[in-house]
């Protein structure tokens, strides 16, 4: 097992804080579905750590005083279970409180399992990619279909394995559904930026939405979209494109 307490220790001299409020294990050390992928495939397995002596780790630095709250990143329902099973075993003092997982208007995979569990159990969802790496604004399928030079997946092209393989620009169906949520929110007076993250944040179990802004007029966007509430019929039609195009 790695030094966790040493690592928290250069992280905080680093940070110049004394503790860190919420550490995530960012992927599953174990095969799982990824990168827009849902079919389990076992025979894909491989050797990993396991995640009683991750917890273990953990622990240690709660105990310590370095790590305030634990949370997972990119889980399945299996695996937060797990964890939660281990963590009682374990008598952690902090339990799992969050998880961190992509969520929105073009993926909805965690409504489909992880939902249920995180109600239950009080856990927050961290919803990452609010926006689907930018793909709900809009701006990739332009009169030009190609966006702004700049934009993520036209700057690392070839190299975003998760961008391109969970959203590939060239799938009709994609590009339909970006097309019908623009025209669902043009209809309502709302951006299709502001739209996407209003989506996310009216989920009852969303805890916060992460999201990237590299421009101010991004930033001013999301934080219009915190002020806007989307109404039954909004959200009706919202899912009469998401039944469509899932």
């Amino acid at each position: 097992m790695f030094d966790m307490l040493s690592f928290c220790g250069c992280s905080l001299r680093r940070l110049g804080v004394d503790y860190i409020d919420l550490y995530q294990i960012h992927w599953p050390d174990r095969y799982v579905p990824m990168f827009g992928e849902t079919d389990y495939d076992p025979s894909r397995q491989y050797a990993s750590i396991p995640m009683e002596e991750q917890l273990e780790a953990l622990g240690k630095g709660v105990e310590s005083g370095k790590i305030r709250y634990i949370g997972l990143s990119n889980e399945t329902p299996y695996g937060l279970m797990k964890f939660l099973q281990l963590s009682v075993d374990f008598q952690l003092r902090s339990k799992i409180l969050t998880v961190q997982n992509s969520y929105n208007l073009l993926c909805r995979n965690f409504d489909a399992g992880l939902a249920e569990c995180c109600h239950h159990e009080r856990i927050s969802l961290l919803a990452y990619s609010p926006m689907a790496m930018g793909i709900l604004s809009g701006k990739y399928h332009s009169s030009d279909d190609s966006g702004p030079p700049d934009a993520r997946m036209n700057l690392f092209k070839g190299r975003y394995s998760e961008g391109e393989s969970r959203y590939n620009l060239q799938n009709p169906k994609l590009e339909s559904a970006v097309k019908e949520y623009r025209r669902i929110g043009v209809k309502y007076g709302i951006s299709p930026s502001i739209l996407a993250v209003a989506f996310v944040l009216r989920h009852p179990l969303v805890g916060s939405a992460v999201f990237g802004a590299t421009k101010l007029w991004q930033l001013e966007e999301v934080l219009q979209a915190t002020r806007v509430h989307l109404c039954e019929e909004i959200l009706a039609e919202i899912d009469d494109v998401h039944a469509r195009y899932p």
